[in-house]
């Protein structure tokens, strides 16, 4: 069903989405023309990009291609002279982020969290609708401008406190389009919506205001696509006329392929970086999804038992640590899971421990601060890195000398991995509940006191997938099939409608059909947003039905002239 847009990329934006209250402001003539811009200039390097990674991403899952430190990028490495930028205003102390979606009352509570660094999350702790991405950037607005308040359904008043931490703008990843935003027919890629429409807004705001347009990178697989970043972050001071180098934009390394370069990441970002991130949860996804055809050697135990302290995890946060410090940048922790539930003490203790405990063993490693997901987490956080850091902003001045990290630490896997029915079951479970939310439209889903996102999803489904393709054997000597666990999603689907009341058959019934078509095909999807997005999250007029190619997915990529990736090394 897939269809070839006319020729020329150079149309003025079509806004296909529906009006809601206050969207005229962002959606101003001169927003878009200048997101037409961005696109102009760099959607066909993006197209090239992406499809250098699903062929690398072949290669590897073939056995043809081995994941080492590259060789024609030696010099940067060893280049020892080199640094990226000092911190910029509003980040020289990030001891505790916090992240969360930006809806309008999670933006007054996370503005009133106590935390240094706030990450507005337009990616994976937001279910894309046309509405959440476009009120996320009226809220940004109104937030940055000091009149952001809120009122909920029984007349409470929220309104935000004096002191407001730094706010970081995470964008969609590459790989995502924008269907409600078009050019020629083709839709706009969704980093580039969510970065210009952000940056053209706020940018001259921001700096008058003592701090600057900061931005969080997700989901980047080489260097490669961090200069694209960094040559988008040139065009756009250039056009607004803000000075080269006001953008700072911290790299989240959750993919095995940008854990080979995050040198070189930094070096390309240099004049514009604030350092690297532990994006643990898609880390361990990657992980999964590039070796899920090499064998049971690359099979991992069930979610649960893989954490920080397993080896190939551990091999990438000390070199992640070791690197940025190297080169003067900050390194940041990852995000710890666990939330607190204020009906249970226990359960709140409970999390609040393993919380200090993970906190601890990153400021302990060198880590300059790290993420929580909930206000009440900031104290414990904030306090496990007073404790290490004392009067110091950070922790640069420490060098990991002492960490020595080859390609194969950060390639080995679980010698004899423990998974049960009961693992199985779970990444269903978690699965079923996190997908029926995000098919109508959250992000970000408490489940079992863990905070469940795209990422931690994204594990779910492709453990499912990788067990399957190799037969993974359960503690019982069954094996896991496909027919297993189909027969396992229809069980528990069924007990969750019974639990839950009628009125959750139908967003179950969305879920269910997600995840077999990214779990249970011959074929494993890259992420299953793509798919996600278009069968359920765009508007009514604009839905697919009927079997979707993957060129259906990829419409923001038909660029014409795009050559080869290869070309832009």
């Amino acid at each position: 069903m897939s269809t070839t847009p006319p020729r020329g990329t150079n149309g003025a934006v079509q806004v296909r989405g529906s009006d809601h209250p206050r969207f005229a402001e962002i959606l101003t003539p001169e927003a878009l023309d200048f997101v037409r811009q961005l696109d102009g200039a760099f959607a066909g390097r993006r197209a090239e990009l992406l499809q250098a990674r699903r062929e690398r991403s072949r290669q590897i899952g073939a056995g043809r291609e081995s994941l080492d430190f590259l060789p024609r990028t030696r010099p940067v490495r060893e280049d020892t002279t080199w640094r990226v930028a000092e911190p910029a205003p509003g980040l020289t102390d990030r001891r505790c982020e916090m992240t969360g979606p930006a809806t309008r009352k999670l933006t007054v509570n996370a503005l009133n969290s106590g935390a240094r660094v706030w990450m507005a999350d337009l990616e994976d702790a937001t279910a894309p609708t046309w509405f959440n991405v476009i009120d996320g950037q009226v809220n940004l607005y109104d937030a940055i401008r000091g009149q952001l308040d809120f009122t909920d359904e029984n007349g409470k008043e929220y309104a935000v406190g004096q002191q407001t931490p730094t706010i970081v703008l995470r964008p969609r990843g590459w790989h995502l389009c924008e269907k409600h935003l078009s050019v020629d027919g083709r839709p706009l890629p969704a980093s580039l919506v969510d970065f210009g429409l952000y940056f053209f807004h706020n940018a001259r705001e921001l700096v008058e205001r003592g701090a600057g347009p900061y931005f969080y990178l997700p989901k980047l697989e080489s260097h490669l696509e961090a200069r694209l970043w960094n040559d988008v972050f040139v065009l756009a001071q250039e056009l607004l006329g803000i000075p080269r180098g006001t953008i700072r934009a911290t790299v989240l390394i959750e993919t095995v392929t940008a854990a080979f370069e995050m040198e070189e990441i930094l070096y390309e970002l240099r004049e514009h970086s604030s350092g690297l991130n532990a994006g643990r949860w898609d880390y361990i996804f990657s992980y999964i999804r590039t070796f899920a055809q090499r064998g049971p050697e690359f099979v991992l135990p069930e979610r649960a038992e893989v954490t920080m302290t397993t080896p190939f995890m551990r091999a990438y946060t000390e070199l992640m640590v070791r690197t940025c410090h190297r080169r003067g940048a900050h390194a940041i922790g990852g995000m710890a899971a666990f939330v607190p539930d204020r009906t249970d003490e226990e359960a709140t203790r409970s999390a609040l421990q393993k919380i200090r405990a993970d906190k601890e063993r990153e400021a302990g490693d060198g880590f300059d601060g790290s993420w929580v997901a909930h206000p009440a987490l900031v104290p414990t956080c904030t306090e496990v890195f007073d404790q290490a850091l004392g009067e110091r902003p950070d922790q640069r001045d420490r060098q990991r000398h002492d960490v020595r990290v080859t390609a194969a630490d950060l390639l080995a896997g679980v010698p004899d991995p423990t998974v049960t029915e009961a693992g199985v079951r779970t990444n269903i479970t978690v699965s079923l509940r996190y997908l029926a939310a995000w098919t109508s439209g959250t992000g970000a889903v408490a489940i079992d006191n863990l905070m469940e996102d795209a990422a931690t999803v994204e594990i779910s489904r492709a453990q499912l997938w990788q067990w399957i393709r190799n037969r993974t054997p359960l503690e019982d000597l069954r094996v896991v099939t496909r027919q297993l666990v189909s027969d396992l999603i229809e069980e528990e689907a069924g007990r969750l409608v019974s639990e839950l009341g009628p009125e959750a058959a139908e967003p179950l019934a969305r879920a269910r059909e997600v995840l077999t078509e990214v779990a249970l095909g011959d074929y494993l999807p890259g992420f299953f947003t793509p798919y996600a997005y278009v069968r359920y999250l765009i508007d009514k007029p604009l839905r697919m039905s009927g079997p979707l190619d993957k060129e259906d997915l990829r419409m923001s990529e038909r660029v014409p002239g795009a050559g080869r990736a290869e070309d832009a090394a």
